[in-house]
């Protein structure tokens, strides 16, 4: 039976090997030739500073999404709020297909809108501002215009304010809203969804709209993913071996 694949937020880091590894576990495992296509959903990398920031670590991921294409795998990349600068050269080396960031797909039969989902956490007005700023025109091309190392330090600077601010944020605002939830589904007229961004796994149904959304996990302790055939998708969430 043929099948498609989704992963979100693996936050790939030269700091955590263990997801690396993990990462190349569920390739080896998982990507065989039954496989139609792999979905990524976004924050696939921790940071991502350009396309021009090339590594023994950057480049050998590169090599590893290439090696599915010699496979007739296809793999898409939708972009996350922590590597939303990966570009055409990137995705050339990797063989990739750059995304919008709402797309819909034919899942077999089913239409189903796919994004990384941070849109949709409307109640973090201060991140929705930078989310505005940073997806605009005019910022990515004038960061990108900066020297590498003052990128780097501008990315190390925001992950450290970005985890202070949400130490001092509820819950639920960190979470999506049901109204944006809603508003997505109605912008593309379908009942399915698969977004990541908020760590929260699960398959959330409403049977008064009919309508499915699908979460996915991060990557810190689990290799969280979905499998979808013909006969729907199933959501996974494997702990890391010991």
């Amino acid at each position: 039976m043929r099948q498609t694949y989704f992963i979100s937020d693996l936050h790939l880091s030269e700091n955590r090997p263990d997801i690396l590894h993990a990462f190349y576990q569920f390739l080896d495992s998982h990507m065989t030739s039954n496989v139609d296509a792999l979905y990524i959903l976004g924050d696939f990398f921790e940071v991502w500073v350009g396309d021009d920031y090339e590594t023994p670590f950057t480049l050998g991921i590169a090599e590893r999404l290439n090696q599915l294409a010699e496979k007739n795998i296809n793999v898409y990349f939708v972009h996350g709020n922590r590597d939303f600068l990966v570009g055409k050269r990137f995705a050339a080396r990797a063989s990739i297909a750059l995304l919008p960031e709402q797309s819909v797909i034919n899942l077999y039969g089913t239409p189903t809108v796919i994004l990384h989902g941070d849109e949709m956490c409307t109640q973090d007005e201060a991140y929705q501002a930078f989310r505005r700023k940073s997806r605009g025109w005019w910022w990515p091309r004038l960061m990108l215009a900066m020297p590498l190392w003052y990128r780097k330090r501008v990315a190390r600077q925001a992950r450290e304010k970005s985890k202070l601010s949400q130490m001092d944020k509820p819950p639920e605002v960190l979470d999506v809203t049901q109204d944006a939830v809603t508003k997505m589904f109605e912008k593309f007229a379908v009942k399915n969804m698969i977004h990541g961004h908020t760590h929260r796994p699960n398959i959330h149904k409403n049977e008064v709209f009919g309508s499915t959304r699908t979460v996915l996990g991060d990557w810190y302790t689990q290799s969280s993913y979905i499998v979808a055939n013909e006969n729907g998708l199933s959501l996974h969430c494997d702990p890391f071996a010991k």
